[in-house]
């Protein structure tokens, strides 16, 4: 049990939270939810030790293991992907090598009534009893399975860690994380850079495997499938909830109708209590009434309602111009690296209108299939955008691509036409874009912001072959939702790369699996095309 007791945090005189206490059991799954700036990540920093608080603390029983994944992280570039894996024994191996260099001691040595012979064996009993204690496992196969599990190939486990981008080396320690197997892990968004395949493994071991988990996510379908437990982080205090995602926001609208309602009540009675003040002060007969009131009034404590996102705007798509009836088609379409092939002898069309979803593992070809069909790449075969297709590409990097001279305004202004002219100031609000917010430069901006200012700029833009290419690493709840509802009413072409799930639920129609070198097209939505594979991958993952 982890006990989290009356924790403040103060930042220049202001309380971000104050006199927040819970306590974490054994087989808790907790979702950690709140507002952007609710001090979510900093709550986990300090659970994790990382952080210090203001005031309070964790108390926790001694060789309690605690792990964490930050959102962003280095690792160092002095080993292999399966040495860096194996780190997450490191402690177990130098338990053994500790009391292997003390018995070898031991047999040279003479002096046995010694006070140093006995701290010897004092020494090497204590790390037998740990040591012997623990389950005997192949540690080699688990770092394997833990990898595999994650997406890694077996060729890829013996390249040296450099070769990989931030997303891989982030799900190397992911691995070593869960192969510590600790006492509580803490997730600050894990699913950001893993693809469906490794997302259904990772929720079966964290609900099959794990102890206790705390986790930062703004992937619906995740919270959902591993919590049974949501913590809100709300104006400075927190909300327990023994209810995973979908239920909490339930409970927190009941919470929410019942603040009003007494916040209501009370407005109420303070309008009513001045009131009965200004009339009667000054009269004599009445004056221990009005102080007896004014003394009420001052140990009133107001009665705050949580803040909610009431913004009642719908974001549309402009029109799209008519394209030909089929924006997109691919025929007998191979690519290759050199030696390696990415895929072959692809064929597929898109009618217009389609919304199809692209999936598989990372590295099986996804990204390249676009760039095939924006003619960014070469390749053998035939591909061709249809008659009239205007695209819209948001690509993995897109928020890199805007003009970092460009205000946010500005940024909008320049693709906006017809009447959304008019409402660029609410778009830019519905995507947290507030007050000065808008007059900043883009190079100021982080990266998460300029995530959601490309993604606000392509909604814009009057186009009818729209392709999203991990479209919502960086976006909050509240704004997926808004996105997925205008791509929901958009009536032009859509290809979407993602692994957000609950994103893909109802959006897509149709699905192009990228695996083992080819493109296959499964006529069902991303329910049917998950619930048939989820058994396929888990046996072939072997968990």
């Amino acid at each position: 049990m982890i006990s989290v007791d009356q924790l403040t945090v103060e930042f220049s005189g202001k309380a971000l939270f104050s006199d927040v206490s819970f306590v974490i059991n054994e087989n808790d799954k907790i979702a950690l939810m709140g507002k952007n700036g609710a001090g979510k990540s900093t709550m986990m920093k300090i659970i994790a030790g990382i952080n210090q608080a203001t005031k309070g603390g964790v108390r926790c029983p001694k060789d309690t293991v605690i792990a964490y994944l930050p959102q962003h992280l280095l690792l160092e570039d002095d080993c292999t992907v399966k040495e860096e894996a194996a780190k997450a024994f490191s402690r177990i191996f130098s338990m053994k090598e500790e009391m292997e260099a003390l018995n070898k001691e031991l047999e040279t040595r003479t002096d046995y009534e010694s006070e140093a012979y006995m701290k010897i064996i004092e020494r090497v009993s204590e790390l037998g009893e740990v040591y012997y204690a623990l389950e005997e496992v192949n540690y080699e196969a688990e770092v394997e399975k833990a990898l595999k599990g994650l997406g890694f190939k077996q060729t890829d486990l013996d390249r040296p860690t450099s070769e990989f981008s931030g997303g891989w080396r982030m799900r190397i320690e992911l691995a070593k994380i869960l192969l510590q197997k600790p006492d509580l892990i803490l997730l600050d968004e894990p699913t950001n850079h893993v693809d469906i395949e490794s997302v259904i493994w990772l929720e079966q071991f964290l609900k099959n495997k794990a102890k206790a988990v705390v986790v930062i996510s703004h992937d619906k379908a995740f919270v959902d499938n591993i919590t049974n437990r949501t913590i809100e982080v709300s104006m400075g205090t927190i909300y327990d909830y023994k209810a995973n995602y979908t239920h909490y926001l339930e409970l927190r609208k009941e919470r929410r109708a019942h603040q009003l309602k007494a916040y209501e009540e009370q407005q109420k009675f303070i309008a009513e209590t001045k009131s009965f003040i200004e009339r009667f002060k000054g009269t004599y007969s009445k004056t221990n009434q009005v102080a007896s009131r004014e003394r009420m009034l001052e140990k009133l404590v107001p009665i705050e309602v949580d803040e909610v996102d009431n913004s009642s705007l719908k974001l549309r798509f402009p029109p799209s111009p008519r394209s030909g009836d089929y924006p997109v088609k691919v025929e007998e379409l191979s690519k290759r690296y050199g030696e390696l092939t990415v895929f072959e002898d692809a064929s597929f069309s898109i009618a217009r209108g389609e919304k199809v979803s692209f999936v598989g593992r990372n590295g099986e070809g996804k990204s390249t299939m676009i760039k095939a069909i924006l003619g960014e790449i070469d390749f053998e075969g035939h591909c061709e955008l249809g008659h009239n297709a205007k695209v819209g590409y948001f690509a993995q990097n897109q928020a890199s691509l805007l003009d970092p001279e460009l205000t946010v305004f500005q940024t909008v202004d320049e693709v906006a036409e017809g009447d959304i002219r008019t409402q660029i100031k609410k778009i830019l609000g519905r995507f947290m874009f507030g007050g000065e917010d808008i007059d900043k430069k883009v190079k100021v901006l982080s990266g998460g912001e300029r995530t959601r200012l490309a993604m606000v700029k392509l909604l814009l833009e009057p186009v009818n072959l729209l392709i999203l290419d991990e479209p919502t690493n960086h976006l909050d709840i509240r704004s997926k939702d808004v996105i997925k509802e205008a791509l929901m009413h958009y009536d032009g072409t859509l290809i979407l790369v993602s692994h957000d799930r609950d994103f893909l639920q109802g959006l897509s129609e149709k699905v192009f699996e990228f695996k083992d070198k080819r493109v296959i097209e499964h006529f069902e939505t991303i329910d049917a095309f998950l619930e048939r594979n989820n058994i396929r991958a888990l046996k072939e993952i072997d968990l």
